[in-house]
């Protein structure tokens, strides 16, 4: 007796031989059906079931995860989508309201793929802690995604810059991802293998505000240590890579700009060079999703711009000839 999956196989064989089909080729495909002889009902929900996401495309089955700045944003974000793609998260942030309550949404902690510890980046204790949590609950790290970061206090420019905001911002952004790298290749070196991620910004390859300059700097200094630490740690089958995102209207970007999120989304693509597509948060999500999963297997020391071409633009010129002729 043929099993359905041995007839869908038959049925796929029969339209490949037939050629694709198409709206016309509905004789071609009830003739399949038939001569088959297995209940279509069977066969169509055999074959959506197939072709399901939870199938086809759990790209980190296995994997476990630890994201910094994980409650929110695009930590939160990423969060999601590894534990729907099979990955065990372990959240580190220091919004511990958030963090729970977003564990809680996958069930209870001894239950769920997901958990969450208190962890301010600038303490190396507190990264310390968290990756020996990840390893000791789920048995491994192999995914180390330092996202947390901060934007700093606003500044008019350079004779305004503080010594507190710079070293604090350079604290977090840089230290803080500085402390998550090397924690977590002690856990990855014995393994020899391994993927370090971390959240840079456009900020890292172009101009984007002339005033920010700890986080432009603090940017380009992640740039630095994932590129230095990609040929480091390659001896050991670690992949290390960043990602610098265009604007995003996150909490923090919304607490900046002091605007709801609808707000800041219409400010911030008015200003892309892609049009009709909004930067969120779940994009740069599936973008540490690539980095992370074997489809990246080979690729290392790269920072990956998700931007919508902004970074290959200077509009200087252009909004100089508006306003001449306005």
């Amino acid at each position: 007796m043929r099993t359905v999956d041995h007839k869908i196989g038959m049925y796929n064989e029969v339209i490949s031989q037939a050629g694709k089909p198409d709206r016309t080729d509905k004789h071609k495909r009830i003739y399949c059906f038939s001569h088959l002889q297995v209940p279509v009902n069977q066969l169509v929900e055999k074959m959506s079931s197939s072709h399901s996401p939870t199938s086809i495309t759990r790209r980190l089955e296995g994997k476990v995860a630890l994201i910094t700045g994980g409650a929110s944003g695009i930590g939160e974000s990423t969060a999601r989508l590894f534990v729907q793609h099979g990955a065990k998260v372990l959240i580190a942030d220091v919004q511990d309201d958030l963090g729970k309550s977003l564990c809680q949404e996958f069930g209870s902690p001894k239950e769920s793929n997901i958990s969450y510890v208190h962890c301010d980046v600038t303490s190396d204790s507190d990264v310390q802690n968290a990756v020996d949590k990840a390893v000791s609950r789920y048995g491994k790290l192999d995914i180390m995604f330092n996202n947390a970061g901060i934007g700093g206090a606003a500044e008019s420019g350079i004779l305004d810059c503080t010594k507190e905001n710079f070293k604090r911002v350079f604290d977090v952004n840089v230290y803080g991802a500085f402390l998550g790298a090397k924690h977590a290749a002690r856990v990855m070196i014995p393994a020899k293998k391994g993927c370090i991620l971390f959240t840079a910004s456009l900020a890292s390859v172009c101009c984007v505000d002339s005033s920010l300059h700890a986080y432009t700097t603090s940017k380009h200094a992640v740039v630095g240590l994932a590129k230095n630490l990609c040929v480091e740690l390659g001896q050991y089958g670690i992949r290390v890579n960043s990602i610098s995102p265009y604007a995003l209207a996150t909490p923090m970007t919304r607490i900046g700009l002091k605007m709801g999120k609808m707000e800041a989304e219409e400010l911030i693509s008015s200003t892309a060079v892609l049009k009709e597509a909004i930067l969120e948060p779940e994009d740069i999500a599936q973008a540490a999703l690539y980095l992370a999963s074997e489809e990246s297997k080979y690729v290392s020391g790269i920072n990956l711009v998700v931007d919508g071409g902004y970074g290959l633009t200077n509009p200087s010129f252009g909004m100089a000839m508006k306003s001449l002729f306005a």
